[in-house]
């Protein structure tokens, strides 16, 4: 695709899609991967997000999969990628290789060699494993978080057998569910590549290192390359060569990447968006219409065959049948729109047409469902299913017509940009992104396990804090938030609880009404886990109404 935006919408709808035919299928076939570009310039001395890695190495790993004999026959992938991301090159094949080891419970291993690798291969040794790429171990137990996951893994050795592989949530260190395995990949991608040929010259050594490879290297033989709009991939690839130095070493020209995709004997195809008096449709369409130009002798695939005349294979938008604008008509007109556009529907099915709806949710998908009855299509039976599609489309010569909910409730949705890869990684965010300076000595603040304190400001603990605790605390010499709670008893001194600057999201400023001081709460209590049960039932109370 040209861009991440139509990247996201690509991934978004292809997930949908697959995921549907799965389920009717019943196969259990993954979902697409995601091959992101580096959010920075690979001259610059920034490195790239730690979850933009993760989806680039994850990519790299599962096509390693694919196309190893092992994988058996039939084993497919779809990879959506950005023409930036095309252009960025990678790790050679045989390096990741080298570079990724899978690791089973019940396997033997040196504990200390297996550290020894992980460091070489980009990890960093911390006291306790917080963030992505870091390594921290103790006796028998080492903690990792590959890149690739979501979940940080605890390694338990007894001697060198690995006895035990378990995720562990990265805030309260407390192991969660059991694992078979876990893959390892390198815990870096740019900073690796930068440093092979850096460290090879302060050792002296001369032996030619191995070429940086592109995608197209970690591909199986048999892939289709589908390029979506190539002009605009062409204009795109140049104004981005415009941005690195000519001598870059991770820079792949976009003619050399196409030649060698030639080469290899990729089948291709090009996607693109044409008007419908030159696609030859009938009449004004509103909107574009997508063409698939088919190869002259495609391989075998999915896609229908091409027509005997050579001519196109037409999607057309649903814009002419259902016009949204980009404000709200008058609800009486609305109502007329999504009134016709429902018997267009009940047509296309009494013709022979397969209709699909796919609605956001199970509401949306009963709404529809009362609509359709209420005006008096019962009889037409139409299916439905629940995904996210960035818009319908009809495809003439299969008589399928594919509808979403913008279609159905007269809006288009903002697409949201894609989540981070963990379901936590909003709380892992960088203690440099969390601005200290809404906190002043003596505020009120909600810590979100324990309830409202007072900030007392910042402490760099010692390490003759950090020690006979008996439990996993802030490493030694770490900068902690001091926030104090309410006494158990009257007379004692109230207890202060140490946040590292790591785990600062937790940690909040009190928003309040009126001039009332709020009540501290007690560590350990029960008095704030109530409240925040009390707030949720009014919350989905607020929400039923």
């Amino acid at each position: 695709t040209e861009g991440l935006k139509a990247q996201e919408g690509f991934h978004a709808d292809l997930a949908t899609w697959i995921r549907t035919k799965d389920a009717a299928a019943g196969s259990g076939a993954g979902l697409p991967l995601f091959y992101p570009p580096w959010d920075i310039l690979p001259h610059e001395s920034k490195l790239p997000h730690s979850d933009v890695i993760s989806e680039r190495l994850q990519t790299l790993v599962e096509l390693a999969d694919v196309t190893s004999s092992a994988a058996g026959p039939g084993r497919r992938a779809i990879v959506v990628a950005s023409v930036t991301a095309l252009l960025q090159r990678t790790f050679p094949v045989a390096e990741l290789r080298e570079k990724t080891r899978r690791l089973r419970r019940g396997e033997t291993i040196n504990p200390l060699d297996l550290i020894e690798w992980l460091e070489e291969v980009g990890h960093e040794p911390e006291a306790q494993v917080t963030n992505k790429g870091e390594l921290s171990w103790r006796g028998g137990i080492v903690d990792v978080w590959p890149l690739s996951s979501p979940w940080p893994v605890r390694l338990e050795f007894f001697g060198d057998e690995l006895e035990s592989l378990r995720e562990f949530d990265p805030h309260t260190q407390l192991s969660r569910e059991q694992v078979e395995a876990v893959m390892l990949p390198p815990a870096g991608e740019l900073s690796l590549l930068k440093r092979r040929g850096a460290g090879n010259a302060e050792r002296g050594i001369t032996t030619n290192l191995q070429p940086l490879a592109s995608l197209l290297d970690h591909l199986p033989a048999d892939t289709l390359l589908v390029l979506c709009e190539p002009d605009a991939l062409l204009d795109h690839a140049l104004r981005y060569r415009q941005t690195v130095p000519p001598d870059d070493a991770f820079f792949l020209p976009w003619d050399d990447l196409l030649a060698d995709a030639e080469q290899r004997g990729l089948v291709r195809f090009d996607v693109t968006g044409l008007d419908a008096d030159i696609a030859g449709g009938p009449g004004p369409v509103r909107g574009e219409d997508i063409d698939l130009v088919l190869p002259a002798e495609p391989a075998a695939s999915p896609l229908p065959a091409p027509r005997a005349d050579g001519s196109l294979l037409t999607f057309t938008s649903l814009d002419a049948f259902r016009p949204i604008a980009a404000t709200l008509p008058d609800p009486q007109v609305a109502e007329a729109q999504r009134r016709e556009f429902f018997a267009q529907l009940h047509r296309w099915g009494r013709q022979g047409h397969s209709v699909h709806v796919f609605c956001n949710n199970d509401g949306e998908r009963q709404r529809f469902g009362e609509l359709w009855q209420e005006y008096g299509f019962g009889g037409t039976p139409v299916a439905t299913d629940l995904g996210t599609l960035s818009r319908g489309f009809i495809q003439p010569d299969a008589k399928l017509v594919v509808v979403t909910d913008a279609e159905i409730f007269g809006r288009y949705k903002v697409q949201r940009p894609r989540r981070l890869k963990s379901p936590h990684a909003q709380a892992m965010r960088s203690a440099f992104e969390v601005d200290f300076t809404d906190f002043e000595e003596g505020d009120h603040v909600v810590h979100l396990q324990h309830g409202m304190g007072i900030f007392r400001g910042l402490k760099t603990l010692a390490a003759a804090n950090a020690r006979g605790t008996g439990r996993a605390g802030p490493g030694p010499g770490q900068e902690c938030l001091v926030v104090e709670f309410a006494a158990a008893s009257p007379g004692d001194e109230p207890p202060r609880l140490y946040v590292p600057v790591t785990e600062a999201h937790l940690v909040s400023k009190y928003v309040g009404a009126g001039k009332a001081r709020p009540q501290l709460n007690q560590l350990g209590g029960t008095r704030w886990t109530k409240a925040k049960e009390h707030a949720q039932k009014a919350v989905r109370d607020l929400a039923g109404d």
